[in-house]
């Protein structure tokens, strides 16, 4: 069975980890975090996704890496890895995405055992949340595709 999560390193605004929230439900991950400080959370969600799939806060990278399920690959979420349309999915993952004003620190990305890229038209990074739902959903696509 695979499984996968995803979260936000050292997160800036509390709107995209909403975000990011609602498309973790909608593609199927069994839970979201994020790691830092910086994160308050809102109660804006209409569709109560927290009653659906966990939040979990960690307060360090140790600590989320410590947390990290049996036999479940860390792969980075950030430019100058993978082109996302050739990356093959691991069956369990936990996708780390950086925060929106500095990405993920050289010390994170030595400890991922993966790191993915998404191509752009524009060199310009795309917003956080949208960059974790769009790696779900090419995992979803995939799975879907690899089923028939």
């Amino acid at each position: 069975m695979s499984h996968f999560g995803i979260g936000i390193y050292q997160v800036k605004s509390s709107a995209n980890v909403g975000v990011l929230w609602r498309g973790a439900y909608q593609l199927g991950a069994a839970f979201v975090f994020t790691i830092g400080p910086r994160y308050k959370p809102e109660s804006a969600d209409v569709f109560k996704t927290w009653q659906q799939i966990p939040l979990f806060r960690y307060n360090t990278f140790d600590e989320m890496f410590a947390a990290m399920p049996y036999a479940t690959l860390l792969v980075g979420v950030e430019m100058g890895g993978t082109p996302l349309p050739g990356f093959e999915h691991p069956r369990q993952a936990i996708y780390l995405l950086g925060a929106e004003d500095h990405g993920l620190p050289p010390s994170v990305l030595a400890r991922c055992q993966a790191t993915v890229s998404i191509p752009a038209v524009r060199r310009a990074s795309y917003n956080v949340a949208q960059a974790g739902t769009l790696v779900m959903y090419d995992r979803f696509v995939k799975e879907k595709q690899a089923e028939e």
